[in-house]
């Protein structure tokens, strides 16, 4: 698929896609909250490098929901996301202080529950009439031991960008298997090694991640209440090798590529300096902005022909503190922003990539850019572990660390992963 136009919003940088966690919160005595139907509703919710275009849309929602309740007066603060953690860790423990609704990262969500500030939304979303439309692996990065902690506002995927005039050029066409891509990123490479085949890079554990589950690999599996990590498996191993090879010589060179992350990543092609990268639907106006219409997008292939790589689900939730006064009009507030026409006003304003089936295929049908992005996430998609200990295991770099060492032939795969997995389990907590 050839990227022929622009949608008119530009879109904003996808922020707290999960790329990056918050320090552990602390745990703070929990506040009884109510169910008042008057008064301030307080929300917090992300600021954005360009805040106008999310700001508008907000304020609409808040004028509709204003109107529909007298007496309601919403409260909207804007939280930068790099000093999330301080702020909501402040909240945790000191609920007077906690918002009645909230925007957060799906991969902080187990923390966050952990505390026991976060309102169970199970019931609530179950009877919502729109619920049925989340997609459930979506729905999924919101769960903790099976119970819901937020409304999936938007999510995020990754897929494979390459450049059309390249492989017009090359008389090539789109792999359709991890091998193909492989096979299809060395013959760039040696036909214009000006070019990286591929650019993808030792610290870029988000394109990682679906060579790993493509080829049957888990990070880790629950054991009753426990988490253990699984990559010594062999599957695992197989997956982390079809992904190292790409950050060879003849494709990626380790020189260039073994510290890149996947920012670095997708601006090696955005700038022309590579043939193809795994980047996000929230990448689009970067990737437009270096190469204007010369790029097309289609749907990271797997193992097999027809077959779709599972790809990390990121995005951001809206959630309820169990300390809010006002739970119902919390309730209904994170249902109005989360509705098909909020989220559908968000895509235009953002570019934020909706939750619920039926409004991605309304959106697809006037923007054919979301299709690879939109057949990703219903061929099915994964999650990082629910658990607390995530942040930790982030923080620590262990997954890139472990890529980095096979790439630069510190260790051997085998090596690498079994000291990662150590590690995972220590924080795991055995």
């Amino acid at each position: 698929m050839t990227i022929t136009r622009t949608i008119a919003a530009a879109l904003a940088a996808f922020t707290a896609m999960a790329t990056v966690a918050c320090a552990p919160a602390q745990s703070g005595p929990a506040g009884e909250g109510g169910d008042a139907q008057t008064g301030p509703l307080r929300v917090w919710l992300f600021d954005e490098a360009n805040r106008a275009p999310k700001e508008a849309v907000v304020n609409e929602a808040i004028a509709a929901f204003e109107a529909a309740h007298e007496g309601v007066e919403v409260d909207v603060q804007w939280v930068a996301v790099e000093g999330r953690a301080d702020k909501f860790s402040g909240a945790f423990n000191d609920p007077s202080n906690a918002p009645d609704v909230a925007e957060f990262g799906n991969t902080d969500v187990a923390s966050y529950v952990e505390t026991g500030a976060m309102a169970d939304l199970t019931s609530d979303i179950e009877s919502w009439e729109h619920g049925a439309d989340l997609l459930p692996s979506v729905l999924d990065t919101a769960k903790v031991d099976g119970k819901v902690y937020g409304l999936p506002w938007f999510t995020g995927v990754r897929a494979l960008y390459y450049r059309t005039d390249v492989f017009d050029e090359l008389d090539m066409q789109p792999p359709t298997t991890l091998d193909e891509l492989a096979d299809t990123a060395r013959e760039i490479r040696k036909q214009k090694p000006e070019l990286y085949g591929i650019s993808v890079g030792g610290k870029y554990t988000y394109a990682m991640l679906p060579f790993l589950w493509a080829h049957g690999g888990e990070l880790a599996t629950q054991e009753g209440d426990r988490w253990r990590a699984s990559l010594s498996s062999d599957a695992a191993q197989r997956g982390v090798t079809a992904y190292t090879e790409l950050i060879s010589a003849d494709i990626c060179p380790p020189q260039q590529c073994a510290d890149m992350t996947g920012t670095q990543s997708v601006q090696a092609f955005s700038g022309g300096k590579a043939a193809m990268t795994i980047g996000g639907d929230f990448n689009r106006k970067a990737v437009e902005e270096g190469l204007g219409d010369t790029f097309g997008v289609v749907p990271l292939p797997g193992t097999d022909k027809g077959s779709i790589a599972p790809a990390f689900a990121g995005g951001n939730l809206l959630g309820v503190f169990d300390a809010s006064e006002r739970r119902g009009l919390a309730v209904e507030f994170t249902q109005l922003l989360g509705s098909p026409e909020y989220q559908s006003k968000m895509y235009e304003a953002m570019g934020n990539l909706p939750t619920l089936s039926g409004t991605q295929s309304e959106l697809a049908g006037s923007d054919e850019f979301l299709t690879p992005f939109i057949d990703t996430l219903q061929a099915g998609t994964k999650f990082v572990p629910a658990t607390p200990a995530w942040s930790q295991i982030d923080a620590q770099q262990i997954l890139p660390t472990a890529v980095q060492q096979v790439v630069t032939g510190e260790q051997d795969v085998r090596q690498a992963l079994s000291g990662a997995a150590e590690q995972m389990n220590s924080a795991f907590g055995g």
